[in-house]
């Protein structure tokens, strides 16, 4: 099996992510030890964490660590959400055994594709009296939402929760080959795969942040005027790119979809 080298993002030190093999990378303004790698340093976008969160590292990582002569396969987690072993998706798994179930290595079975994401979840349970006070112009779009899940899509969603139309501004960003391709699998699909997570091998890695940050770019200018309050529009971008990884890891690579699981902290400390 091959070793992932594995980033693990947060906005603060917490003690169990001391205790993980993975390579801690800090975001935002709290104080790190030093066994926390920085991102305000040499090639950096660190001034926009507050819109960008762990997209910040991400960004600082491709344009200062990535070297293709190194390790092949590249993942990133965040301090509450990461990949499991398959055999581990049925356990009691909690921050005190954590480190007993994260993946640490593609399993021989994975090894034929080149890109990891995270198991999708859906979009289409969303209560009739939430559609009606947050998405209430799309149903004035199409009142048949209220009764067909098929329609609740991830478009939907977006709208419901980051700002209607936010998404179909970005999207008109996009560049001709994806633009259209993307609209469509917005509005058609009531799923997407979570968190801006995903283990690549370099290339993919390469590639997809190729075409992410200089789209994000785009659309900074077009958000320049709005006031995003919140914490669903203040992060924004994080949330566009999260959608966004959805099509184009499956657009443009060997994709396969492997478990992950959220650590509650307030629950286990």
């Amino acid at each position: 099996m091959q070793k992932i080298e594995m980033y693990c993002v947060t906005d603060k030190e917490l003690q169990y992510l001391n205790e993980l093999n993975y390579n801690l990378s800090a975001v935002g303004k709290n104080i790190f030890s030093n066994k926390y790698l920085r991102c305000d340093n040499k090639d950096n976008i660190y001034h926009k964490e507050k819109n960008y969160s762990e997209l910040t590292f991400h960004y600082w990582y491709w344009k200062n660590l990535l070297q293709f002569s190194q390790n092949e396969w590249i993942g990133f987690c965040q301090k509450r959400r990461f990949w499991i072993k398959q055999s581990s998706s049925l356990n009691n798994i909690n921050s005190k055994n954590l480190k007993d179930h994260i993946l640490t290595h593609v399993p021989k079975n994975l090894e034929s594709y080149d890109s990891i994401i995270c198991k999708s979840i859906s979009v289409s349970q969303a209560k009739k009296i939430k559609i009606i006070k947050r998405g209430w112009r799309n149903l004035i779009k199409d009142p048949t939402i209220l009764f067909s899940k098929k329609k609740r899509s991830i478009e939907l969603h977006f709208d419901m929760h980051h700002g209607y139309g936010n998404l179909e501004r970005a999207i008109n960003l996009l560049p001709y080959c994806d633009r259209e391709e993307f609209r469509y699998y917005v509005k058609t699909r009531n799923s997407f795969n979570p968190h801006i997570m995903f283990i690549s091998k370099k290339k993919i890695l390469d590639n997809w942040f190729k075409a992410l940050f200089p789209w994000l770019k785009k659309c900074e200018n077009e958000f320049s005027e709005n006031k995003l309050e919140g914490y669903d529009q203040t992060r924004i971008y994080a949330y566009l790119a999260e959608r966004y990884l959805s099509f184009w890891f499956k657009k443009y690579s060997n994709y396969i979809e492997h478990p992950w699981i959220t650590i509650d902290i307030g629950r286990d400390g």
